[in-house]
């Protein structure tokens, strides 16, 4: 059998990362900031969402008109917010994270990016942070699309641009640590990995049957030959 080239997929937030709640902080102070809402860091769920679809049952709870320039205004004081909170030291990467990467992207076959619920320039805000952005070239976003299933079938159509030629979904795996990483993987006919470093434990993800169930990245050269038989690679 010939070798597939594959794709992976990571999630960011509680898969690559934890901000150390320099980003529901940056949310906040972004809403006080910009329209005077006071806003419970636990109002919303955050975990496996997009920024868009946040951004929308905040305006809707709050009132807000959910125009663009809206959504622009807090963008922009949410991703200040956010380089601020980072910039002071909050925030750690997960473990083994950095050596799984490396260790994958030296692989030939293997192309790494990205599916997250981030806003854009988000995401690359808190790879830069801690050293992770030269793994990544393009991915799927949350800038437009509440549906995470959508960030999914937008970064197979942005790889495959970038590549030249169709990825198909079963040259993918996604690699998140909620549910909605697993259903995202299903929307593109990937093979899902879900890792219990995030707000989920095994226990939670294990219903939602993804194809690999890790507790963290520990033992990276053993995630790493796993993934890599996935891949048939």
């Amino acid at each position: 059998m010939a070798t597939q080239h594959k794709f992976i997929f990571f999630d960011i937030d509680g898969t690559l990362l934890s901000t150390g709640g320099a980003g529901h902080r940056a949310i906040s102070t972004a809403l006080q900031r910009e329209f005077s809402i006071e806003f419970p860091l636990g109002g919303v769920l955050t975990a496996g969402r997009t920024d868009r679809g946040i951004t929308d049952e905040i305006f809707e709870r709050f009132g807000v008109e959910n125009s663009d320039q809206s959504r622009e205004r807090f963008r922009s004081a949410y991703l200040s917010e956010l380089s601020i909170g980072l910039a002071n030291d909050e925030g750690f990467l997960l473990p083994e994270v950095e050596p799984l990467l490396r260790h994958l992207a030296q692989h030939p076959n293997i192309t790494l990016s990205l599916i997250t619920g981030n806003y854009e320039e988000g995401a690359w805000i808190k790879l830069r942070q801690f050293g992770l952005d030269s793994y990544f070239q393009f991915g799927g976003f949350g800038d437009h699309e509440a549906n995470r299933d959508n960030v999914a079938k937008n970064a197979l159509a942005t790889a495959s641009r970038n590549v030249g030629y169709d990825v198909a979904g079963h040259q993918a795996i996604v690699i998140g640590d909620t549910d909605a990483d697993i259903r995202c993987a299903r929307a593109i006919g990937a093979q899902a990995v879900a890792v219990a470093t995030g707000t989920y434990p095994v226990h939670e993800l294990e219903p939602h049957a993804p194809d690999l169930l890790l507790e963290s990245f520990s033992g990276f050269e053993q995630v790493a030959n796993m993934l890599l038989a996935m891949g048939g690679c």
